[in-house]
């Protein structure tokens, strides 16, 4: 699998009774597919899968790969605090169609790194399905560090890690030893640095609110080389990127984020809570800046 482009791991919008709400989540897929997105990742953090029923997780795999029809590959959150839960959502991923499945660390158990390397070599086995990692040590406690990576990194289905422990030294570690795994960009505050350094792909928690702009940002940098323009998108999307990433309120931010460009996204669910009045205002300002900065540098392209 290549993965090349921008990647939205997308919000899951829930209904005033709490349920996911298909219809408007349909149109949040539209607007990724229309942006020209080259993939979606279902089930992932953003899309608040911790906070979703099994039953639910495994309709959200069917109904996007229904609806979403082939328009682009998607790439199914497969994680969970069980292991033998995430062996289950793999088989589950492929036989729904998906194209690939991100995979992290099991959070809390907080596994050693052949423990680890051994628990993807068992999803491996179960799904037969293209792997992409993603070492984020900040939310499960564990670092796909070098024996992890000698262990797995050779296998076929070992395709690519998302890397978003934001550790800029972890970019030129994986670019240089370990050129066999794709590099993908996903610390939000550090994407033009990943580009630099070839990353192929960003998985792009940003693309909720702006998936034009960020698809033109890939372009710009990866398409083009052009890292002067690079520099003026970072610039204009750095508030943003550092709301998501500092603020504490990560899948808030996006879902109001979302909200602002007139999506229905529905609140979060528990534990997490709505943002208040005053990080609505804040938020707000720093998205309407940044739209107005983006447009300027889409239309002079």
């Amino acid at each position: 699998m290549k993965l090349q482009g921008i990647y939205t791991p997308v919000l899951t919008s829930f209904g005033p009774d709490g349920n996911v709400d298909y219809e408007a989540w349909k149109i949040v897929l539209d607007k990724q597919i229309d942006a020209g997105v080259h993939g979606l990742i279902i089930g992932g953090s953003t899309g608040e899968f911790y906070a979703m029923s099994k039953q639910e997780r495994l309709h959200q795999f069917d109904f996007a790969n229904d609806y979403i029809a082939q328009r682009v590959p998607w790439i199914a959150g497969i994680n969970d605090v069980r292991a033998t839960e995430v062996y289950s959502y793999a088989k589950a991923a492929k036989l729904a169609g998906a194209s690939g499945m991100l995979v992290a660390a099991p959070p809390y158990s907080l596994p050693n790194e052949k423990e680890l390397a051994e628990h993807i070599i068992r999803i491996d086995e179960a799904a037969d399905l293209a792997i992409i990692l993603y070492n984020y040590p900040g939310r499960t406690g564990v670092e796909m560090g070098s024996e992890f990576l000698d262990l797995i990194a050779d296998r076929e289905n070992v395709v690519a890690i998302k890397e978003s422990s934001g550790d800029i030294n972890r970019i030129h570690q994986l670019t240089l030893d370990y050129p066999q795994l794709q590099l993908s960009a996903g610390a939000e505050d550090q994407v033009l640095e990943f580009f630099v350094w070839g990353a192929q792909s960003w998985v792009c928690a940003c693309a909720n609110i702006f998936p034009q702009a960020c698809v033109e940002f890939y372009k710009t940098c990866v398409i083009d080389k052009d890292f002067v323009k690079g520099r003026e998108f970072m610039t204009a999307l750095m508030p943003v990127m550092a709301f998501l990433e500092q603020s504490g309120k990560f899948v808030q931010c996006v879902k109001y984020g979302a909200q602002l460009q007139g999506l229905r996204t529905g609140e979060v669910r528990l534990p997490m809570q709505e943002l208040s009045d005053e990080m609505k205002s804040q938020v707000s300002a720093v998205i309407l800046k940044a739209a107005n900065s983006l447009e300027i540098l889409i239309n002079n392209k």
